[in-house]
């Protein structure tokens, strides 16, 4: 009786029906093939390589692309670098005193904070672009207001060393005058921390949709206007460092005005449907992924920060200072 019931290792085909029953895949589709993928190429996959030519083809073919939406976003960057670089620029006209407080507060306090900030808001780059990829347009408003509160509070916190900069930039060591000024100057710019908060969860969002260039306009008419108002406050008018920051806050405040415009305008159809109270909900999930992409960010952007602390225990800190900003 075994033996009328064992199946052999090899059985014919014809005589298995049932043996194939138990053994084929569970989710077989209708045109079931073993030669035949049910993978269809489009129009945007890559041609098959045959040659250098082809290689080169296909190369460029591919940085255009590239390109397409890299350089809007390094010029972005490149102006909203530039409009700390300006004031900096300008403060050495007011004076070295002057410059090498900038220095300070743009790179130890504003540098801290920035740097945080960045990094949480960075927590939208992954969330953003999968709720894109998978056609939930509607999730990138949750995500982008999520973190607008997220951030918000973030900065909250952050206000505490801009307040006491002075007793701080003294206590690592700086000197009277330096931790003076850069202290004053830091209490000054505490505006632009909730700009910071604002923008930065808006550009992921719209990175996400490929909305490259109008970041890039808006970036360059900021600092133009920014490079003017440095002038006429700042020089002209002979504010100094009051004109900076009234500028500089000023300058960062267009940026993320300009783009909330954008977004409420319509433009961005179902990714922005509006405020939601969803907002509010799973924040402590979403505070993790953001701690963790700060981390990262901060560690590589404060070693910069240490270097201008650094410099500023020299003989003469005002102008070691001056000298390591403008490099």
């Amino acid at each position: 009786m075994a033996k009328d019931t064992e199946v052999p290792l090899l059985t014919p085909i014809g005589n298995c029906n049932e043996y194939d029953e138990l053994h084929s895949p569970i989710l077989k589709p209708s045109n079931w093939s073993f030669t035949n993928s049910s993978f269809k190429a489009d129009e945007n996959d890559t041609q098959q390589i045959r040659g250098v030519k082809d290689l080169i083809r296909e190369f460029s073919v591919e940085s255009k692309k590239l390109w397409y939406l890299a350089a809007p976003a390094i010029f972005t960057s490149v102006c909203q670098y530039s409009i700390g670089a300006v004031t900096q620029v300008f403060a050495g006209h007011v004076g070295t005193i002057q410059l090498a407080a900038v220095s300070i507060e743009n790179s130890v306090i504003a540098g801290f904070a920035f740097g945080i900030m960045l990094g949480m808001g960075s927590a939208l780059e992954t969330l953003c672009g999968q709720a894109f990829g998978a056609k939930q347009l509607e999730m990138l408003g949750t995500y982008m207001q999520r973190s607008w509160v997220i951030l918000t509070t973030t900065a909250l916190v952050l206000i505490f060393p801009y307040i006491f900069a002075t007793p701080l930039l003294k206590f690592i060591g700086q000197t009277p005058d330096i931790s003076k000024w850069a202290g004053m100057f830091a209490v000054w710019m505490i505006p632009q921390l909730f700009a910071y908060a604002l923008n930065f969860p808006i550009q992921k969002f719209l990175q996400a949709q490929s909305k490259i260039m109008v970041m890039a306009a808006i970036a360059a008419v900021g600092l133009i206007g920014h490079t003017l108002f440095s002038w006429l406050l700042m020089l002209k008018l002979g504010w100094g460092l009051v004109g900076g920051a009234v500028v500089l806050n000023g300058s960062w405040w267009f940026i993320a005005v300009a783009q909330l415009v954008y977004i409420f305008s319509g433009t961005c159809g179902q990714a922005w449907s509006g405020f939601s109270l969803k907002a509010f909900q799973n924040l402590w999930d979403f505070v993790k992924l953001s701690f963790a992409s700060a981390v990262m960010l901060c560690l590589e952007m404060w070693y910069f920060m240490a270097l201008i602390l650094v410099a500023g225990y020299l003989k003469n800190a005002e102008v070691a200072v001056d000298a390591i900003s403008i490099w």
